[in-house]
């Protein structure tokens, strides 16, 4: 629903001409784009992952449309530095990708390189030394060769049925919102351990064929256009951590790149980097360590007000589910992420609600 919501939202700001009309007052002054994969279509139905990847085609779109629409693309160092300054020649983007996948080596950087188009890779050190679990699409792997789930473990049940495509899609929405809503982060990671085991699914394979290796990171970190920033080693929702727990998954994860790559990351980014995954304590302790930002999930174009947080700059997601000219040239607008937090600020009583409780933890 939430989906069809925003769609029929952006067609409206497309086809009534108001989302130009307003851009003037809501584009801000450049665009931090995040993405995830980046390869070829799939072609199987059930993809509830779907929003995690684009196709090279659509890579290449955006790319060549932000610069038509008068945007440079810039280094994310230079971006944090003209945020700082208050003022730029023109407005400015950053290419940002995630977690540190092979295809952001194998297709992402041929393409960029010969764009010139400077990007930055957030590597979860966990998933590069194959120690922390790739879970959602390990679940996506489980239920899409599950005709029934079933399990039970530590006084948890969990029973779906997965025969039919709308069975298998409801089945992958309940256990993310269990495990994300209901259960510790850690416990989350054994019940995905555990759910492998029985239904087949290795989690070494998985990562080997997704993520890049050490060697490959390191040869990436070497060019020029590129920027490796942190993104902890397990990839765990901060904020639902103990203090104590979340600053050593941060430092890890920060320490293992410097290890490995001979240079301390600048830049981080929260896993999942929602709202509910995000705090000031953790946020605080990044700016303590000497990161010179941090992204988030949020949704939003870089404003003036952004220098004053650079421990929580918001972004563009760049969504599997759009990959359309239409609903891109929305999102540089700006509009939707105004009229988004125009939306929660009445739903949570013009403020006042968000002041003295917070929402359930979600990692996804």
């Amino acid at each position: 629903m939430r989906q069809t919501v925003f769609e029929n939202g952006l067609r409206f700001l497309s086809a009534s001409g108001v989302g130009r009309a307003l851009s003037p007052l809501t584009r801000g002054c450049g665009a931090i784009l995040m993405f995830h994969h980046v390869r070829p279509a799939r072609t199987r139905g059930f993809q509830p992952n779907a929003h995690l990847e684009i196709t090279p085609d659509f890579l290449e779109f955006v790319v060549k449309r932000t610069r038509e629409k008068g945007y440079d693309i810039v280094h994310l160092d230079e971006a944090i530095d003209l945020l700082k300054a208050g003022h730029a020649r023109k407005r400015y983007a950053v290419l940002t990708f995630d977690d540190g996948y092979r295809d952001n080596l194998e297709i992402v950087y041929p393409m960029l390189r010969r764009m010139d188009a400077p990007f930055t890779v957030f590597a979860t050190s966990g998933l590069i030394d194959r120690t922390s679990e790739l879970w959602w699409a390990a679940l996506e792997q489980v239920i899409d060769g599950a005709q029934t789930l079933t399990f039970s473990h530590a006084g948890i049940r969990m029973d779906f049925p997965c025969r039919s495509l709308a069975e298998k899609q409801a089945c992958f929405l309940g256990l993310v919102n269990r495990l994300t809503l209901e259960i510790p982060e850690e416990d989350q990671r054994g019940i995905i351990r555990l759910l492998c085991e029985r239904y087949g699914v290795d989690l070494d394979a998985l990562a080997d064929q997704l993520m890049m290796t050490w060697d490959e990171l390191r040869a990436l970190s070497r060019e020029p256009l590129v920027t490796i920033g942190a993104h902890t080693h397990d990839h765990l929702a901060l904020a639902r951590l103990s203090e104590e727990r979340a600053k050593a998954d941060i430092t890890r994860g920060m320490e293992r790149l410097e290890t490995e790559l001979g240079a301390r990351p600048r830049h981080f980014a929260y896993p999942y980097g929602k709202e509910d995954a995000v705090s000031d304590r953790d946020a605080a302790f990044l700016a303590s360590i000497g990161f010179a930002s941090a992204v988030t999930t949020s949704p939003g174009v870089l404003t003036s007000a952004c220098a004053r947080d650079l421990m929580r700059l918001p972004r563009v997601s760049i969504n599997g589910q759009f990959q359309t000219a239409e609903y891109f040239e929305q999102y540089l607008t700006g509009v939707p992420f105004a009229l988004f937090g125009a939306a929660r600020w009445v739903a949570s009583g013009f403020g006042i609600r968000s002041r003295v409780s917070r929402p359930a933890p979600s990692t996804r």
